[in-house]
């Protein structure tokens, strides 16, 4: 039972990172009309190498969870793949001077969650894969 609702959960989860980095790629108003002119800016510089690493990040980790659901091994690889591109994501982003309303403790904290979120996830994804639930 439990192993149903952690691969739901981490769904919906990954869902969620899907539709921002699916808004934030098309520029669409809802989601881009709450930032500033420089914010946006600062946004839209972003080198191609790092949105694609942004989408490995982004689009490995909701993989991973629908492979998940479906107890597939290729999970494991998946939620590393997503691992990759968050590692080279998060390096870019802190060497980077960024706008103040966009760098506060709100962003790092968000940030440290979706760490932990990955991390969690990568793990249980190898436990069970150790343990049979996914083959």
């Amino acid at each position: 039972m439990s192993f149903w609702v952690i691969a739901g959960l981490s769904l919906l989860w990954n869902a969620y990172g899907a539709f921002d980095y699916t808004m934030t790629q098309l520029d669409a108003e809802a989601v881009m009309g709450q930032f500033s002119a420089e914010e946006r800016a600062y946004l839209s510089s972003f080198p191609a190498w790092h949105t694609a690493f942004w989408a490995l990040g982004v689009w490995g980790s909701t993989l991973g969870s629908v492979l998940l659901l479906a107890r597939s091994r290729w999970a494991v690889a998946s939620f590393l793949v997503s691992l990759l591109g968050l590692t080279v994501t998060t390096i870019f982003t802190a060497t980077r001077p960024m706008p103040a309303s966009l760098g506060g403790p709100g962003y790092w904290g968000v940030m440290v969650v979706v760490w932990i979120v990955l991390l969690a996830l990568l793990w249980y994804a190898r436990r069970a894969l150790a343990r049979g639930y996914i083959a």
